[in-house]
């Protein structure tokens, strides 16, 4: 009885552990786009450097989850979290001594390869803590955790930087990744997968080689064109090396990526899902504080007081989204929730760039609301289409979808918006456009004009404007049909949950087919 009630109160503490490495996730994204211009200005730096500042970081994260994962399942959930914390703690340090942009980039990929150690195994040692319904709330927690991280990121980050410049930025980063490593180091039990083999080092290099490859080709497109050489050449060789990765997988005894779970739709429902924030959410993370601040000429705190009406639903809305899963079946949920992010989305693109700060507001609200609602349950989700020894491998496939689909997102996605702005400068700025294009992006008009010194201002900003809205819309499209998509493949058969189907596990069990399983079972 007593064991029980330690144990009790140990995992009570394991929870805000993770969730404070949770909250410090969001700000080593949000922090340096706010703080951009002022980076640009104190480093000095062309634009697909600048790009590289966020896209270093969430590259790194996201290749380097699902290896952490495994190696979490086959060394300790407790080590490598404890692990991957020190060297977060340690990177986000450095960041803010810094002396160029060239090492600013290489510790913002070290940095993620340390978060995704962190992030790994901090959710799969959670998984082992708690059961059923309780883990679903859980992981709720941690959804709302990052949330606060991305409602007070962009506020917190533009204080600092006007206060005491931009290294000031990882402060809090530092604080709550000490704090959790503390936390962590004292209650967190040491647990692992018995039946693990190690990593997939095959595998692993494959997949970071082909996203490496992907991220960088299409980050040089907007300047030197789709058909030179080296773009050509890097998109190439991304799709050999995914090849790769799949015949590695294929053929590997215990993989790194088990393949054979995607035959099942509620598995790739979940995969989508992972994807689903990174075209109408994640990315307006990035766009959002650049075109506040270095388009429309606000401060850093002002800038990130606009933020604050995105993101600050993810501090309730998360929690709220599980506990409806005792009326309402996750499809539903998410899909509604998909459908209201992109009824924001529309609404953010008719209205114009230099518009009164307070007409934005609303859609950006309406854009938070919605995507807050499947944030609370992808976590949780997530855990559940694999064994509950494997929570190592489930979190770093989930987490790996979702953070390489936000890094692919952001950089397709910032290689539209200059494309489309070149585009919309045409004959204005002759040769130049696309690295006028390019540097108007970035929020750098100082330099855009000097390239372009026939070209005025004002069409500057409507070459930008005019982009930004086409690109607002081509996302809502992108939302509706990933909520569609939702619908179909998590949500076949329409009876609510009851309390027992609340939990995760669940969804897995569903996505088994019945000739498999030997029993039968109600559909959620």
């Amino acid at each position: 009885m007593r064991e029980d009630i330690r144990n009790t109160r140990r995992r009570w503490f394991v929870l805000p552990a993770v969730c404070c490495a949770a909250a410090a996730m969001p700000l080593t994204f949000t922090g340096p786009a706010v703080a951009l211009p002022a980076i640009s200005r104190s480093l000095g730096a062309d634009p697909i450097a600048l790009n590289w500042v966020t896209n270093a970081f969430m590259l790194a994260f996201g290749s380097s989850l699902m290896a952490a994962g495994a190696v979490a399942d086959s060394f300790g959930r407790k080590r490598v979290f404890l692990g991957g914390l020190a060297a977060f703690l340690l990177f986000s340090a450095a960041l803010a001594f810094a002396g160029n942009i060239v090492w600013f980039d290489v510790l913002r990929a070290l940095q993620g390869v340390g978060a995704a150690a962190a992030f790994s195994g901090g959710m799969a040692s959670l998984a082992q803590e708690f059961e059923e319904n309780e883990r679903l709330r859980a992981f709720s927690l941690v959804g709302a955790s990052f949330g606060v991280g991305l409602a007070f990121g962009p506020i917190a980050s533009g204080l600092m930087i006007e206060a005491f410049g931009w290294p000031a930025i990882f402060l809090l980063v530092v604080v709550l990744a000490g704090l959790a490593l503390a936390l962590g180091a004292v209650f967190m039990r040491e647990t692992r997968d018995p039946d693990a083999t190690g990593l997939d080092w095959k595998g692993a290099a494959s997949f970071t080689a082909a996203l490496t490859a992907l991220t960088f080709g299409i980050l040089q497109a907007p300047e030197r064109g789709w058909s030179d050489p080296l773009v050509i050449a890097m998109l190439a060789a991304s799709a050999f090396l995914f090849l790769a990765f799949w015949r590695i997988e294929r053929s590997a005894a215990r993989p790194m990526l088990d393949l054979t779970l995607f035959r099942y739709p509620r598995f790739v429902g979940v995969q989508l899902l992972a994807a689903a924030p990174a075209y109408g959410f994640v990315v307006l993370l990035i766009l959002l504080p650049v075109r506040f601040i270095g388009i429309e000429g606000m401060s850093a705190v002002a800038g990130g007081q606009m933020m604050i009406a995105m993101s600050a639903p993810l501090l309730v809305l998360p929690v709220a989204a599980g506990l409806l899963t005792r009326w309402f079946t996750p499809a539903a949920i998410c899909g509604v929730g998909l459908l209201l992010s992109a009824a924001g989305l529309f609404w953010l693109g008719r209205i114009p760039v230099g518009s009164e700060p307070a007409m934005l507001l609303a859609p950006l609200l309406l854009i938070g609301l919605g995507i807050s609602l499947p944030w609370g349950l992808m976590d949780g989700l997530a855990v559940s289409v694999v064994p509950k020894e494997r929570a190592g491998m489930a979190t770093g496939i989930f987490s790996t979808t979702r953070v390489a689909g936000e890094g692919v997102a952001l950089a397709i996605v910032t290689a539209l918006l200059s494309a489309l702005t070149a585009s919309n400068l045409g004959a204005e700025a002759s040769a130049n456009a696309a690295a006028t294009a390019q540097r108007v992006v970035t929020g750098n008009l100082a330099d855009a004009a000097l390239l372009a010194p026939q070209t005025s201002h004002a069409v500057l900003l409507q070459a930008y404007a005019d982009a930004f809205s086409a690109l607002l819309w081509l996302l809502t499209g992108i939302t509706v049909a990933t909520a569609a998509v939702v619908f179909f493949f998590i949500g076949r058969g329409g009876k609510a949950a009851d309390d027992g189907e609340t939990n995760a596990e669940l969804l897995a069990f569903e996505a088994i087919p019945c000739g498999e399983t030997g029993s039968s079972r109600t559909n959620l």
